[in-house]
């Protein structure tokens, strides 16, 4: 799968994409990131990628010409227009990401994410270049650059091979019903009086697997 991230702040990525297991996923070749800076995509000596809003009112907003000429970009040059491609549009209105958004993404082979900023995006985006519009969560960030690397994240754990143990992902939090995980704990069993529970030190399978699902519940 290659990711293909549009942005004005390239550099942002390079040390989160480069380390634990996406950096891994990277070097074995699962996965491709791809980041294009936006002002290359531009015409004018000031490479301009924002402009004033019509009607008024503050802040600054991404132009349309730029955004769709890094995404037409892509799709003739960087991927000769493969079927299997989905663009995304960072928003604070758009539809909430969660795992079963990131399971859907991790069948794509190309994903292009088009990080928003300022006050926003021309709409023109939304309506006829991103195929969806998709946020992190109810509160603003002054970029869709975390956004960007938060999906990537989680999409990329799901790549078949990305992570070593097979069980770990098929047990994580949110995989089913939207249930979180269940506490953990490891070495020692006894510290500052804080005492591992003793089910987990029983041995017994079937009753840690019990417990589990119960607290997974609550």
């Amino acid at each position: 799968m290659t990711f293909h991230i549009i942005t004005i702040f390239p550099e942002i990525f390079n040390s989160y994409f480069n380390e634990s297991i996406i950096g891994r996923a990277k070097k074995e070749g699962k996965v491709a990131l791809k980041v294009y800076n936006l002002r290359d995509f531009t015409e004018d000596k000031h490479k301009t990628v924002d402009d004033t809003p019509y009607g008024g009112g503050p802040g600054m907003v991404f132009k349309v010409e730029p955004i769709t000429r890094c995404v037409e970009f892509i799709k003739r040059d960087e991927i000769a227009n493969d079927e299997s491609t989905r663009v995304i549009l960072t928003s604070a209105k758009g539809d909430k990401f969660s795992q079963k958004t990131a399971q859907k993404m991790s069948t794509i082979e190309h994903l292009i994410i088009i990080c928003g900023r300022y006050e926003g995006v021309d709409e023109r985006i939304a309506d006829n270049v991103a195929d969806a519009e998709v946020s992190i969560g109810d509160y603003v960030l002054t970029g869709g650059e975390l956004p960007a690397m938060i999906m990537v994240d989680a999409i990329t754990r799901l790549i078949p091979g990305v992570l070593g143990n097979k069980e770990s992902l098929e047990i994580e939090s949110h995989d089913r019903c939207d249930l979180s995980d269940y506490p953990v704990y490891t070495k020692p069993n006894s510290f500052c009086g804080w005492d591992v529970p003793d089910v987990l030190l029983s041995g017994n399978h079937k009753k840690i697997t019990t417990w589990r699902e119960e607290k997974r519940k609550k």
